[in-house]
């Protein structure tokens, strides 16, 4: 591993995006069910990922997700979706990190919402509050087809703009 791997830079870029993720996730979420979720709360680890790669975004997405769980508790701790978060930074960071084209943006947004949100969240919903898992998981279709559709449209837009600023500042 390269030394200069985590640098003053990285990691002040890095705290700030974990500390926008807990604010995003936990004060600017909608829940119109239990187990329904639409929020805004990609975009920092969207940016880790654009910048950094894989093993920052996997990190920051977990360090947000513990601190959030513990500073502003939802219910209770559960390490599942701690899990959930490390594998959407691991997705973003491998198919965004050298490139933004549209066919990545969707490859990556639809990878992680079947993969992280579809089977893995229903399944700790299910395993967590005794939900039952396919009908959970056929009523989180309508939340997964509204937060693919966003991310693929915010997701170049917040690259192209992370990509042209982080150009401009000083190493």
């Amino acid at each position: 591993m390269n030394k200069n791997r985590f640098s003053t830079k990285l990691l002040a870029t890095l705290s700030i995006l974990v500390a926008m993720e807990v604010i995003i996730a936990r004060f600017g979420t909608i829940r119109p069910a239990e187990s329904i979720k639409i929020s805004l709360d990609f975009i920092p680890i969207v940016i880790a990922a654009v910048l950094s790669g894989p093993v920052p975004a996997v990190i920051m997405s977990i360090l947000a997700d513990v601190l959030g769980a513990f500073l502003f508790p939802v219910g209770p701790f559960f390490p599942g979706f701690t899990l959930t978060a490390a594998v959407t930074g691991l997705i973003y960071g491998l198919l965004l990190h050298k490139s933004q084209s549209m066919p990545r943006v969707v490859c990556a947004v639809v990878l992680q919402q079947l993969v992280c949100s579809m089977v893995i969240n229903t399944f700790w919903l299910h395993v967590l509050y005794g939900l039952p898992y396919l009908p959970t998981m056929a009523a989180r279709l309508v939340q997964c087809a509204v937060v693919t559709a966003l991310q693929i449209v915010v997701i170049p837009l917040i690259a192209k703009t992370v990509l042209s600023v982080h150009k401009r500042l000083p190493a």
